[in-house]
């Protein structure tokens, strides 16, 4: 009921925003060689600068804070963080690799009231691809089985250079036998644009629909256009009801399109949300982005982008042809 509400009033108004991602830290564990959003040095920020950032975004009427990375576990007050969060009355999310999960931390998370978890296993055995895999983590999986009292999403990928895409199903296949919600996301280039699949890679896509939970990512119709490397026609409204809070505390796009627009996040105004919101962006056909197209379907009928945004023209990527499609 909680986050019917929320999500009620995100729907009601346009005036503030839905979802924002806040970044604790840049640092990560991993090196996952598709990613551009983590280093290996950053130090994590304090919590009082994040409790500012936190209070700023539900000042605005936020309704979903999700912490990312990075590697947001590598926080040594992360328990606190979730904690100003949830003492606002915000979702309190949280994506990450999973590797630093113990039945202990699970617990702290539980106690700090986080709402959601999402984990992404990109394959079965780790290769020089990504680490993400599922003979690593599946133990990890049993804990948050045991012991989690937040709901756990896990999201498998095909595309961006993934080795077996079948792995996929074997993935989405044992989170469910675990209780968790199961997705299936398409990599992105390096700039979060399309990379079309392949006939293997769009056949385990479309059996991964059909596995998929029913709750709100089952929203993810825009990817049958990005399967089939086409572009979507759709109305991105990052910048205002999605917002992404980088870890100096500067407003963006997305993760893919960090540097617009770029503005401190204590000196953004309700101004700023209208402006983004009527703001076409030139990388949205093809944005692979799913978090900013899940908050955008809210506003889908409504309110043409009539101003024009900063952004570089974005190259089209090489289509596919695909027999039998249109």
């Amino acid at each position: 009921m909680r986050e019917l509400r929320l999500l009620a009033k995100g729907a009601l108004s346009t005036r503030h925003p839905i979802m924002a991602h806040i970044i604790p830290i840049r640092r990560c564990n991993l090196s996952c060689t598709y990613c551009n959003e983590y280093d290996d040095f950053s130090k994590p920020i304090p919590v009082e600068t994040m409790a500012g950032r936190i209070n700023r975004l539900a000042d605005l009427g936020t309704s979903i804070l999700t912490l990312s990375g990075g590697e947001p576990l590598l926080h040594p007050e992360l328990d606190q963080i979730i904690a100003a969060m949830r003492a606002r009355g915000v979702l309190a999310g949280m994506i990450t690799n999973g590797y630093l999960l113990t039945p202990d931390r699970v617990r702290r998370l539980n106690n700090a009231g986080l709402d959601h978890m999402q984990i992404s296993i990109d394959n079965v055995m780790p290769d020089d691809v990504s680490k993400k895999s599922l003979k690593v983590l599946d133990k990890k999986l049993q804990v948050l089985a045991e012991h989690a009292e937040f709901h756990v999403n896990i999201n498998s990928v095909v595309g961006g250079g993934i080795h077996n895409p079948d792995d996929a199903l074997v993935v989405g296949k044992r989170a469910l036998e675990l209780g968790f919600s199961a997705t299936v996301g398409i990599i992105h280039d390096g700039d979060g644009q399309l990379r079309p699949l392949g006939e293997r890679e769009r056949k385990v896509y479309h059996e991964m629909k059909a596995m998929e939970n029913r709750h709100f990512a089952r929203l993810n119709f825009f990817q049958d256009a990005i399967a089939l490397g086409k572009p979507n026609n759709w109305r991105c409204r990052a910048g205002a009801r999605y917002m992404y809070i980088c870890e100096d505390g500067l407003v963006h796009y997305c993760s893919q399109q960090r540097g617009y627009p770029a503005k401190p996040l204590d000196q953004y105004t309700r101004d700023d949300i209208r402006r983004e919101y009527l703001t076409e962006k030139s990388c949205a056909p093809y944005c692979t982005v799913s978090c900013v197209h899940y908050i955008s379907y809210f506003d889908f009928f409504r309110a043409p982008q009539t101003l024009k945004s900063t952004m570089p023209e974005q190259q089209k990527p090489p289509l596919v042809k695909i027999q039998g499609a249109d």
